[in-house]
């Protein structure tokens, strides 16, 4: 029933007013750990391809979490599958010297993190892609990751 709550206010809490965002979708791991071998996969419309976008992996994770930092591996495919971006990003979810966490503050042990993939991105055509998630760490099961997630959000230009 936790698990659900927490869930849903996860959702919610991404999901607000937010005229940017084109897609954003997370994959709950209700065992509270992110095993090697789920690789959670988003699939997306991009309509226009000349526009630019941001690319955002979500991640969720508690004070359960045994390292200051998370390695993950996207895999960006096109419709027909064929591979377009493959790269591992790194982020501190806490600090490594006094074991601060890091991140938009949740529920109680709960903290959110959005974690930049690609910046002012152009797609090569409009159509349907793919964004699937591997964790690269050195352990079967990473305990205190609670969801991961994608973010696509269109980018505008600061002036």
């Amino acid at each position: 029933m936790r698990s659900l709550f927490l869930g849903f206010t996860f959702i919610v809490l991404l999901f607000s007013c937010d005229e940017d965002r084109v897609y954003e979708k997370n994959a709950d791991f209700d065992s509270r750990y992110w095993l090697v071998s789920e690789k959670p996969e988003f699939e997306f419309e991009i309509a226009d391809s000349l526009q630019s976008y941001n690319l955002y992996c979500n991640v969720r994770n508690s004070l359960d979490y045994p390292f200051a930092r998370i390695f993950i591996t996207w895999y960006l495919r096109d419709s027909a599958g064929v591979a377009l971006e493959k790269q591992m990003v790194s982020q501190l979810l806490f600090d490594d010297k006094t074991g601060e966490p890091y991140g938009e503050s949740g529920l109680g042990d709960i903290y959110d993190h959005r974690i930049p993939l690609k910046t002012n991105f152009q797609f090569p055509y409009a159509g349907r892609y793919q964004i699937a998630f591997e964790q690269f760490m050195r352990t079967d099961s990473l305990s205190g990751i609670l969801a991961v997630g994608l973010r696509v959000e269109r980018h505008k230009d600061i002036q």
